[in-house]
Parts: structure tokens; sequence; C-alpha cells
């Protein structure tokens, strides 16, 4: 009975807790577009690379293909 006197007043406190933590999210507006939201992560990733291969673009290629030293082509 004794244990009922503390585990009691924990639970309530842990509720309120956790009622006081939703309305939080609420007000702060956590749930209010969770589709774009979560896509908007990977969207903005591609289109910052795309930005910076548009502003970079590759060097055209010789038409000779690079030279590659064979160490074994010392030895010989």
């Amino acid at each position: 009975m004794q244990s009922m006197y503390f585990l009691i007043p924990i639970s309530l406190v842990l509720f309120v807790l956790g009622i006081f933590a939703i309305y939080y999210a609420i007000k702060s507006r956590q749930f209010d577009d969770l589709d774009n939201e979560s896509q908007r992560v990977i969207l903005d990733d591609r289109q910052f690379r795309r930005e910076q291969l548009g502003q970079n673009p590759a060097k055209p290629s010789s038409s000779q293909p690079p030279k590659i030293q064979d160490p074994t082509d010392e030895q010989k």
C-alpha cells in the first residue's frame, strides 16, 4: 500500500508532462502539414544538387583517353 502513495503521484506527473508535450507540439504547428514537410527534406537536397550542376557544367573531355601509368611498364 505504501508503494501506491509513491506510484500514483509519479504517474500523474508523467501524464501531465505528456499532455503538456502534446499541447506544445500542436501550438508550435508540428502537425500542420505532415506529408509535404517529410518530402521537403528530400526534394531540397535534389534541388540544391541540380543548382550546383547547372552552375558548374562539366568540362568537355578531349578525344584522347587519359594516359594511365602502369608500374609494370616502367620495369620493362
